[in-house]
């Protein structure tokens, strides 16, 4: 047990991230920060990350656990994040508990920030992270009632300055037009686990979490990670056994060009599998439509039924929009889960189960696993498939 704790403490000292400290920055810790929200209004806190001034859509998640991965989830990316739990940094930062390499997020606000974490995994502060990867941000506001009224105008933009000689209204309220998916979809083709495996499966990068990948590879599978400008041809040139969609930021409707690809591969008999941004566009392929929620479904223990079982799970999510079912959709889509709170669709099947998706998110690392069977089910599906396709059966 000594050896144990002597050699983890070896590790935590040895480990330095990027950049240097708050301190040797020189920043003031008093600093004061401001939020300019898009209706005008302005939360006066204290200066918290790098010090820097960003503009995006302002967000909320209501885990309670989980914020090295919403720090690292790519489906951030454009989004300033106020976490609704006032306690975050307890456990410092992980890199094993990252779910990409590069943050994507634009901004982060809590209330009250742990300025030395407890836990011996931890590798540095919260706040030296964010600094390490230029991120700012602000700490001491009332993130409950920002939250409130996020809950009440619906989802706005928001700026973070330093300054109130920076604050900008004009430029909170400009459009953003950035196509998301594009800055944080991998940019050339990656090949895990080995040639051998019994099942090859592609993933189709949207902007995946890297649990997702491993929980494929934990089920002895082979994956292929393609970007999200990948051709149907492409896919089905390397012939496997089924196809993931992955998760990721912004408007599913800017990915209109991944549908009409995703559309010629519905026809085919490969099963496929889409996660969040994943279930958004393979919807938008079988003719069905998306539109923006007010405020969005973010953080851990969110319930959504199996209309099957009618079992409540609870589950993980990130989503700003849903799926809107077409008359004109694919005639055999049926709804297999539903949001409890307010009835959205959370899950959805295609061709008698061949193609299925879900809204939330089965590999969630931040608390519950409740939904990882659906992994199970996908694989042991596949697996029967390609064993039924073998000569003599």
């Amino acid at each position: 047990m000594y050896y144990h704790i002597k050699s983890e403490m070896a590790r935590i000292i040895s480990c330095n991230f990027a950049a240097s400290t708050s301190h040797e920055q020189g920043y003031n810790m008093e600093e004061h920060a401001y939020l300019l929200l898009e209706n005008g209004h302005i939360y006066e806190g204290k200066a918290f990350g790098a010090r820097k001034t960003a503009v995006a859509e302002l967000v909320f998640t209501t885990g309670m656990t989980g914020y090295i991965e919403t720090l690292t989830d790519p489906s951030y990316a454009g989004q300033i994040v106020v976490q609704t739990f006032p306690l975050i940094g307890n456990y410092g930062m992980i890199n094993e508990d990252k779910e990409a390499d590069v943050p994507a997020l634009s901004g982060y606000i809590v209330k009250n920030p742990a300025d030395v974490p407890s836990n011996f995994r931890s590798q540095g502060s919260l706040e030296d992270w964010l600094i390490s990867k230029d991120i700012p941000g602000i700490k001491g506001i009332d993130t409950r009632a920002l939250t409130k009224e996020i809950r009440v105008q619906g989802v706005m933009r928001g700026m973070i300055a330093h300054s109130k000689e920076l604050l900008d209204l004009e430029l909170v309220r400009r459009e953003d037009s950035e196509r998301t998916v594009e800055r944080v979809s991998c940019k050339e083709w990656t090949y895990y686990g080995p040639e051998d495996a019994p099942l090859t499966i592609v993933l189709w990068d949207f902007g995946c979490k890297g649990n997702i990948i491993k929980e494929i590879l934990l089920r002895g599978c082979r994956v292929i990670l393609v970007p999200h400008s990948v051709s149907a041809s492409e896919i089905l040139a390397v012939a496997p056994d089924g196809i993931l969609l992955s998760n990721g930021p912004g408007d599913p409707q800017q990915n209109m060009d991944a549908a009409s690809e995703l559309e010629k591969l519905l026809a085919s008999d490969i099963p496929i599998f889409g996660i969040c941004m994943g279930h958004q566009v393979l919807a938008l392929a079988a003719g069905h439509t998306t539109y923006k929620l007010k405020f969005g479904h973010r953080g851990a223990n969110q319930p959504v039924k199996d209309l099957d079982s009618g079992r409540v799970y609870m589950t993980s999510k990130n989503h700003g929009y849903a799926v809107k079912i077409s008359p004109d959709g694919l005639a055999d889509s049926e709804v297999t889960f539903i949001n409890v709170n307010d009835k959205t669709c959370e899950g959805l099947s295609y061709k008698n189960g061949l193609h299925r998706s879900v809204q939330f998110h089965p590999e969630g690392a931040c608390g519950p696993k409740d939904t990882g069977y659906l992994f199970d089910q996908w694989i042991a599906f596949l697996k029967e498939r390609k064993d039924a396709a073998k000569p003599g059966n």
